[in-house]
C-alpha cells in the first residue's frame, strides 16, 4: 500500500500551532505558576492543576498515598461539607475529574466562563483547607483497596504489568505501583497523610493551566486572591535515586485461573524530556499503532499468534519503560509467540523501519496531536504537559516540526538502544484451571534470563 511519498512529504511546511503569542503566565509570590491561553471560540474554560506528586514520591510503607489525594481532594474542606465542591461546580453547568500516575496528580475542571470566580475559591480551598476527618479517611481507604481489587487483583493485565514493573526496577521508586500496595493501603497513620499533603499540595509545588474564554489578567488576579495568601512550604526533597543499568533480561511468570495467556514485555527507555523523545514515540506507533502496524500485522493478521496488541511509552520524569502488551489466543504457548515477537524487534532492530512506516506513524501523530489541540481541554492539557514534563510550556508550539524532522536514521537508532532483550523485563500470565493445573503447555524458561520469579494468584 502506497502511504505516500516521503520526500513530498519533507518537502511540505510543517503548520505551526497557533496561539503562542497569546498565552501569558505568572508565578505568584508563593511560587504557585499559572499559565493561560485565551481561546473565544465557546464560553467555556478548561482548568488543569498540576501536582508533582505521584508514586516516584512515594517511599515502603506510605505508596499509594498520591492516589490516595486523588479521591480525598474531593471530600470536603473546614470550609465546605463532603460533596460540597461536585454540588457546587455542577450546579454551574461545570464537571470534574482527576488522575495519578507515577509522577503526578492531576485534578481537571470543565465549566462556564462565569463560574471562573468560584472555581478559582473551590481549588484553593481543598488545597489550603482539605479536611483530615478520620471516618471519611477511613472511608476513602475501602474504596481505593476496592479499587485495587478491581484494577489489579481482579484484572490479569493490571496484576501482570504491576508485577513486571516492581521487577523492571531495583532501585527507583517508579517500582511502586501507583494504586500502592495492599498492605501500605490499609496502614497509612494519619501522620503519614499530613506530612505527604503538606509536602506536596503546597503552592509552590503546583502549576495551574487554563485555556478558554479568559482574560489573563483577570485569571491572574483571581489567583492572587484565591491562592496566594496559601503559605510556601519547603521544597519537597528531589529523588536521587538512579536506577542501575539493567545487565540481562529478568522474567515473571504469574500462573492463575484465567482464559487467555498474556504476554508484556517492558524496556527501559527515556525520560519525557530525552531529545529523541519524538522518535521514540514514533517508534512504537510504527509498532503497535492501528491494524497497519507492524506487530499488528505480522502477529495478529499473517501468523495470528496474538489476538491483540498493543503498547505504551512510559513519559516520566525519569527514565521508565516502554511496554509491549499481547493477548494471545486460548490454549498457545507463550514461549513459540515469544520467538515470532522476537523476530520481528530482532528486524527492526538489525533493518529498521521503512520509509513507508515512518510516513504512516508521523501522519498517525500529526493528526492525533491536531485533534487534541482543537479543543480547550487538549489545549491545556497538552500545555501543562510541556510546562511540566519538558520544563517551558513554549515547547509545544514547536511539537509539530520537532516531530516531522525525524529521520529513519534516528528510528533506527533509538530501536538498537532501547529493543535491548538484556535491558527488558518479560511477563507472562500462564492460565491454570480450577485446580491449579496449567491449561497451556509451556517452556519457558531461558538459561539467558539473569532472574525468574513466580507469582501465584
Amino acid at each position: 500500500m502506497n502511504l505516500g511519498s516521503p520526500s513530498a512529504a519533507a518537502a511540505m511546511p510543517v503548520a505551526g500551532v497557533p496561539g503562542r503569542d497569546t498565552v501569558r503566565e505568572t508565578t505568584l509570590a508563593n511560587g504557585l505558576k499559572v499559565i493561560v491561553w485565551p481561546v473565544h471560540d465557546i464560553p467555556n474554560v478548561a482548568l488543569y492543576n498540576w501536582v508533582r506528586a505521584g508514586s516516584r514520591n512515594e517511599a515502603p510503607g506510605i505508596t499509594g498515598l498520591a492516589h490516595f489525594f486523588e479521591h480525598m481532594m474531593f471530600n470536603g474542606t473546614t470550609r465546605r461539607q463532603l460533596g460540597e465542591f461536585d454540588r457546587l461546580m455542577e450546579a454551574q453547568g461545570g464537571a470534574n475529574n482527576a488522575f495519578t500516575s507515577d509522577d503526578v496528580t492531576v485534578y481537571q475542571d470543565w465549566f462556564p466562563r462565569g463560574a471562573l470566580d468560584l472555581v478559582f475559591d473551590l481549588e484553593a480551598d481543598r488545597v489550603g483547607n482539605l479536611a483530615f476527618v478520620p471516618q471519611v479517611i477511613e472511608s476513602e481507604r475501602g474504596v481505593v483497596y476496592s479499587e485495587r481489587r478491581l484494577r489489579v487483583e481482579d484484572n490479569n493485565q493490571g496484576l501482570l504489568g504491576e508485577q513486571v514493573q516492581a521487577t523492571a526496577f531495583v532501585a527507583h521508586p517508579y517500582q511502586n505501583p501507583t494504586i500502592g500496595w495492599p498492605a501500605d493501603i490499609q496502614s497509612w497513620q494519619m501522620s503519614d497523610l499530613q506530612k505527604f499533603f503538606k509536602t506536596y499540595y503546597a503552592p509552590n509545588n503546583l502549576t495551574l493551566v487554563l485555556a478558554g474564554d479568559l482574560v489573563p489578567e483577570h485569571v491572574f488576579a483571581l489567583a492572587r486572591k484565591y491562592f496566594e495568601p496559601l503559605p510556601r512550604q519547603a521544597a519537597p526533597a528531589p529523588v536521587r535515586t538512579q536506577e542501575p543499568e539493567q545487565i540481562g533480561e529478568r522474567l515473571v511468570v504469574v500462573r492463575r485461573k484465567a482464559q487467555t495467556p498474556l504476554l508484556q514485555y517492558a524496556y527501559k527507555a527515556p525520560a519525557a524530556a530525552d531529545p529523541r523523545g519524538p522518535a521514540v514515540n514514533l517508534l512504537l506507533s510504527i509498532l503497535v499503532d492501528g491494524d497497519a502496524s507492524r506487530l499488528h500485522r505480522s502477529l495478529v493478521e499473517d501468523k495470528r499468534v496474538a489476538i491483540e496488541v498493543s503498547g505504551h511509552w512510559q513519559e516520566g520524569f525519569d527514565p521508565g519503560l516502554l511496554w509491549l502488551y499481547l493477548t494471545l489466543p486460548e490454549g498457545s504457548d507463550p514461549a513459540e509467540v515469544q520467538t515470532v515477537l522476537d523476530a520481528e524487534l530482532a528486524d527492526v532492530v538489525k533493518n529498521g523501519v521503512t520509509a513507508a512506516e515512518l510516513s504512516r506513524a508521523k501522519n498517525l501523530t500529526a493528526a492525533g496531536f491536531w485533534k487534541k489541540l482543537a479543543t480547550i481541554d487538549g489545549k491545556a492539557q497538552l500545555l501543562g504537559e510541556y510546562e511540566v514534563f519538558h520544563g517551558n510550556w513554549a515547547k509545544l508550539f514547536a511539537a509539530p516540526g520537532q516531530f516531522e524532522k525525524v529521520t529513519r536514521e534516528e528510528i533506527h537508532a533509538v530501536a538498537r538502544d532501547i529493543l535491548e532483550r538484556r535491558r527488558r523485563t518479560a511477563g507472562v500470565l500462564m492460565p491454570t484451571s480450577d485446580d491449579g493445573e496449567e491449561s497451556a503447555e509451556a517452556d519457558i524458561e531461558d538459561a539467558d534470563l539473569d532472574v525468574s520469579e513466580d507469582v501465584e494468584a
